[in-house]
Parts: structure tokens; sequence; C-alpha cells
């Protein structure tokens, strides 16, 4: 089967409820791919006649605002002792190392951390719960969390999908092959530019002189 005709057996609504879960779920604290996931689906709206790209960036955004939201919730109730438990359960992910970069970053940008915070993976995890943990305004919290998923889940699907129009022709002639090509091209580069960032975030943390007595 071709693979234009196998995409138009993807079910849109299936499509829109796994981008906004997987990204809600991400941005609540639990440590899944939510930019991979909204990269391949604002491909495949590209390729897909029935997945419109403004409700699928629409969904993502809700998705980021509301998980974020929840993780405010539960971070702020749970305090400190949650992200410990947190720490032995996901280590990688939540080891004291992660959770001491995140909160310098808090402690020094405020708001701004959770804004520009949806775009890189460590602190989109660590975003909602960790500002409720420092007790951030949640008026604060909301605008950074809002204008950062519009920005962050509208821009990604914006650019994947317009990228996928034009490469759309190609596509169609190497099927299989031209598909994965695109989506492996696109994934590494991505990884490219995230593992760049956290090199000059930790350099940077690294510079940072710490307080006597931390």
């Amino acid at each position: 089967m071709h693979v234009q005709e196998w995409l138009d057996t993807v079910p849109a609504v299936a499509v829109y409820a796994v981008v906004a879960l997987i990204i809600g779920l991400e941005s609540l604290g639990i440590p899944l791919p939510g930019e991979i996931v909204l990269v391949s689906a604002a491909l495949l709206s590209s390729q897909h006649s029935g997945i419109d790209p403004v409700i699928l960036g629409t969904c993502a955004t809700l998705g980021a605002v509301v998980g974020d939201s929840i993780g405010y919730a539960i971070g702020r109730k749970g305090g400190r002792p949650l992200l410990a438990w947190l720490g032995k359960k996901f280590p990688k992910h939540f080891g004291e190392g992660h959770i001491a970069t995140a909160e310098r970053s808090f402690e020094k940008w405020g708001m701004w951390a959770v804004f520009f915070g949806r775009f890189v993976a460590l602190l989109r995890i660590f975003a909602g719960p960790l500002a409720g943990v420092l007790h951030m305004p949640y008026w604060k919290f909301l605008i950074a969390n809002v204008l950062g998923g519009i920005c962050w889940a509208g821009g990604t699907t914006a650019v994947i999908y317009y990228v996928g129009v034009v490469a759309e022709d190609w596509l169609k002639r190497f099927s299989w092959l031209g598909l994965v090509a695109a989506v492996l091209i696109g994934l590494t580069s991505m990884l490219v530019l995230k593992r760049k960032a956290k090199k000059a975030q930790e350099s940077k943390a690294e510079a940072e002189p710490v307080p006597v007595g931390e």
C-alpha cells in the first residue's frame, strides 16, 4: 500500500487525542517523548488531508497548558518530599543534579523559566511541579505557561507542517524510504541542537558561584 493511502486510514481524532495526552502527561511531570510525538503528528498532518494542523496545534497547546497546571498543583501540594520521591523513581530524569539545575534556572529567571522551559526537554518536565514546589504565584505561572504552550506547540506544528508540505512530492517518490529518511533527519537535527543546548546550560551552571552552605 502506498504511504499516502495508509496515512489516510489513520483517524484524525485518534491523532489529536494521542498528542494532547502525551504532551499533557509530559508537562505534568512524567518523562515522555512529547516533542517527538508532536513533530511526528505535524509531519503526518502535512500528508494526511483529514488531520487539520490548526486543530492539532490547539490540542497540543491545551495538553501542554492543562498538564503544566496539574503539575503545578501537585508540586504545590507535595512540596520537596515529592521531588525526593520522584528522584528515587526516575533517577535519570529527577536526579539531584537535574533538580538543582532546574531550580537554579527558576530562581534566576522566574516565570521566564516556565516560558522558555517549554522548549527544553528537562525544564518541560520540571516546569509545572517545580513552580508549585517553589510557590511561584499562580497567575505568573499561568501567563508563562499559556504563552509558552502556544509558542512551542503552535510554532512546532506550523514549522513541521509546512516543511512536510514542501517535501510532499519528494516523499511520494520514495514512499517509505523518503518518509523514514525525513523523520530521521529531523530527529537527528533536533537531538544535535538539544545536546548543544544542554552542554551550554551545564557549562553556564558550573560557572555560576555556589553560595556557602549549599
